[in-house]
């Protein structure tokens, strides 16, 4: 592809649907830029397996935009690939930025009024060493996390989307889901001592925000990296000097691909993005 660098894509994946939400910041945050957006549901969830296979993973899909889309940089939608692989990521394809997330506990340590931080995320991301680097780096004698790592929970909003018995099914898991780990933080609100700031340390997380808010309290401030993730990826386009002109013409529907059911990934980009099936192409294989 012999295309001038800033009219090439923006890759993004998410071992599912998750990473939606940071495709939506992304296409706020850059309307003039082109996204290919990769959902690996056929391996989900990340968060419960091997750092081994959420590396292969990522290398696998990393090189399959890059070879097959020739993106100009790479966001890495997913906490739990973050913390396991985006350093080889890195390493392998050199000279691409590539843009992790994390959970956001440095926002989070400056809002909180009490002093005390909750985090919710998967298995993987809480018992990451990057993730402990980061707790870490902000924890101390006036602040403190209390984390939870949520076994099911991003599954069960992937299964969530269609419609039917079985997604019916899911949307009470994830009700169910989200009381029980909320309930296992502790006590939520803006009296000394309770948490008064959650992290959705998952991006999957932020679609079961309203679910959420009506267990938390509106008075808990709730929060996700999506729009962070969008800056930091305009950042590092402009110092790559790759950064569509706003001359270039208005936004393209981004390219959706899945390597799970289509109708999952057709009906949730449907529903938070707007997006009509089209948009949406599932693969036997990557």
């Amino acid at each position: 592809m012999n295309q001038p660098v800033f009219q090439r894509p923006i890759g993004v994946f998410d071992s599912g649907i998750g990473g939606l939400s940071v495709l939506a910041a992304l296409r706020e945050e850059l309307p003039h830029e082109h996204f290919v957006y990769l959902a690996d549901s056929g391996h989900a969830p990340y968060g419960e397996k091997g750092d081994d296979f959420v590396t292969r993973r990522t290398l696998a899909i990393g090189q399959w935009l890059h070879r097959h889309h020739s993106i100009k940089a790479l966001v890495v939608a997913c906490n739990t690939a973050t913390a396991a692989s985006v350093e080889a990521l890195r390493a392998a394809l050199p000279g691409l930025p590539v843009i992790g997330v994390e959970p956001a506990l440095k926002p989070a340590a400056a809002l909180t009024r009490t002093g005390h931080v909750g985090v919710l995320a998967t298995r993987g991301t809480v018992h990451s060493e990057r993730f402990a680097r980061l707790r870490g780096a902000h924890e101390g004698r006036q602040l403190r996390f209390s984390v939870q790592a949520c076994d099911g929970l991003a599954h069960a909003i992937e299964r969530s989307t269609t419609e039917g018995p079985a997604a019916a099914a899911a949307r009470d898991t994830v009700a169910a889901l989200c009381a029980r780990y909320t309930g296992a933080l502790g006590c939520f609100g803006d009296e000394p001592g309770a948490i008064d700031t959650l992290v959705l340390g998952c991006t999957h997380y932020v679609f079961a925000r309203e679910q959420l808010r009506a267990l938390v309290g509106p008075q808990v401030q709730l929060i996700d990296t999506g729009a962070a993730v969008a800056r930091q990826t305009r950042r590092m386009l402009e110092a790559a000097g790759a950064l569509a002109p706003e001359a270039q013409s208005g936004q393209e529907l981004p390219r959706l691909f899945t390597t799970g059911a289509l109708a999952a990934l057709q009906a949730a980009a449907g529903r938070w993005l707007g997006l009509p099936p089209t948009a949406c192409t599932a693969l036997s294989s990557i």
